[in-house]
């Protein structure tokens, strides 16, 4: 007998993402939807004066959430009609006979399909976005924390001014904020498609009213409030406009190079041993190398992201493909990449979120690679301090600028430690101001603004921005990992 071992699963759904969002996709919660559409539907129609009866739908009520059994019965339907809606109708109204005949009256397959799709959408936004603000408010903590710690900055790769590590947390978190405005703004723009017909007329619905274009407007408005949408689209084809595929995708596909970016940004400092990424007391980081600590959260965070960014192509090129009113070769690609776009998202938040309740930060690392580059960014202040003292600048910059070359020398070509400052002060001519090298070479004083900026940041954008999920964040936990 077969197992599920026997059978390919996405590692999305059993590796990485949460149960609540592999369920929001699941068959039975989108068979279920269908049911619950057509049972809304029904519901209106009766309210407007067709002639529904109690039984069908109370029959209906009972019946909205597919059982396994009539999984089995719509899978032999389908296979004789070649038509997954229908199945499901026979299905549904095997189990709620009083209905049989009026379900999905004037409907066509993507009053189910699009509006439950519309309602997947908006749903799925719904867990991604307080999980967006958790991990936001853990970095925000963060920051705050290490405001005030200066380390390297990096440049081309190469040293550069001094910054510190709540600053640079600043830069995901600015990145972040953008990723939740627009998954905000996607999930507020989503509307429902409604009761629109074959093509979009209404035509069917006017028919069944006799003509009456209120009771179909009525009709419209009733399904979408049951639904729990503020509007429906005024306009729209068989389907709803593939457009609102891409919107949302690029808005997630946007968040997953947001994911890779800061992933890439770990592993160089797990690489320095500044920070790392929790690592347990048992996991193993190579199976050769014990000694290994490898950043795989991150690796993995950063390959999800890439995958995740890639994704909105697929909704790109189905949007730009679609024949007038629609065509059906939407329809696979859209089964494939709209539930990977969700769970890819859902599992770079579950990474996101680990990750940054966990950093692990070695300030005497940090310390130290800040003195070995220090001396060379102190070379301006050097200069600057012998002119106040009367010193001629140029002569100052020349002298500094002889025992920078030998001190690098001495760095690079010998593998010793940065001995510009004991250069310094062997040379004469820099013997005004040694009194004052000690104080000149305080990396706090190389860190600017950064201390302040990560204070008013934090206390200003990322405080609002947070404030509609205070609840949440009251409530959140460290996501834990499956694998």
């Amino acid at each position: 007998m077969s197992s599920s071992n026997d059978v390919y699963q996405t590692p999305l759904n059993s590796r990485y993402a949460s149960n609540e969002m592999k369920y929001l996709f699941s068959p039975r919660n989108r068979f279920s939807t269908w049911r619950q559409l057509w049972l809304w539907l029904a519901e209106s129609q009766k309210e407007l004066g067709l002639p529904i009866s109690d039984d069908a739908i109370e029959q209906m009520k009972a019946h909205t959430t597919i059982q396994d059994d009539e999984f089995k019965v719509a899978a032999e339907e389908e296979k004789r009609r070649r038509h997954d809606v229908m199945a499901h109708v026979h299905a549904y109204g095997q189990v709620a006979p009083a209905a049989a005949g009026i379900i999905h009256w004037g409907a066509t397959s993507c009053y189910c399909t699009d509006n439950a799709d519309l309602i997947f959408l908006r749903d799925g936004l719904d867990i991604l976005i307080p999980k967006l603000a958790v991990v936001i408010d853990k970095l925000s903590a963060f920051a705050q924390q290490y405001k005030d710690l200066p380390c390297l900055g990096f440049t081309h790769g190469q040293p550069a001014q001094l910054v510190t590590v709540g600053k640079r947390a600043c830069l995901w978190i600015q990145d972040l904020l953008m990723d939740l405005r627009n998954l905000e703004r996607a999930r507020d723009d989503l509307r429902f498609r409604g009761v629109k017909g074959t093509t979009g007329t209404q035509a069917s619905f006017l028919q069944i009213f006799d003509g009456n274009h209120d009771k179909v407007e009525q009709l419209d408005e009733l399904v979408t409030k049951k639904a729990g949408f503020n509007s429906a689209f005024i306009i729209s084809s068989q389907t709803y406009s593939r457009k609102i595929d891409v919107d949302v995708g690029n808005a997630l596909g946007s968040f997953g190079s947001t994911c890779e970016r800061i992933g890439i940004d770990i592993r160089h400092l797990a690489m320095l041993k500044e920070v790392e990424e929790p690592f347990e007391k048992d996991q193993i980081g190579s199976s050769a190398m014990a000694y290994k600590r490898n950043p795989m959260r991150s690796e993995r965070l950063c390959s999800l992201g890439r995958h995740l960014q890639n994704l909105p192509k697929d909704a790109l090129d189905t949007y730009s493909a679609q024949w007038f009113e629609r065509s059906l070769d939407d329809s696979a690609i859209r089964r494939i990449s709209i539930p990977e776009l969700y769970l890819s998202a859902d599992a770079c938040l579950i990474l996101l979120n680990n990750v940054t309740s966990g950093f692990v930060v070695y300030p005497e690392v940090i310390k130290r690679r800040v003195n070995d580059e220090l001396p060379f960014m102190a070379t301006e202040n050097i200069i600057m301090a012998c002119v106040k003292k009367g010193l001629s600048r140029q002569d100052a910059h020349e002298e500094i600028r002889v025992l920078s070359h030998q001190a690098s020398d001495n760095v690079k070509k010998q593998g010793k430690d940065n001995d510009l400052l004991d250069r310094v002060r062997r040379t004469p001519f820099f013997a005004p101001i040694l009194d004052e090298l000690d104080a000149l070479l305080d990396p706090s004083t190389f860190v600017g603004r950064a201390p302040q900026q990560v204070e008013k940041f934090t206390s200003t954008e990322v405080k609002k921005a947070l404030q509609p999920y205070e609840s949440y964040l009251a409530n959140a936990e460290t996501s834990a990992l499956s694998v």
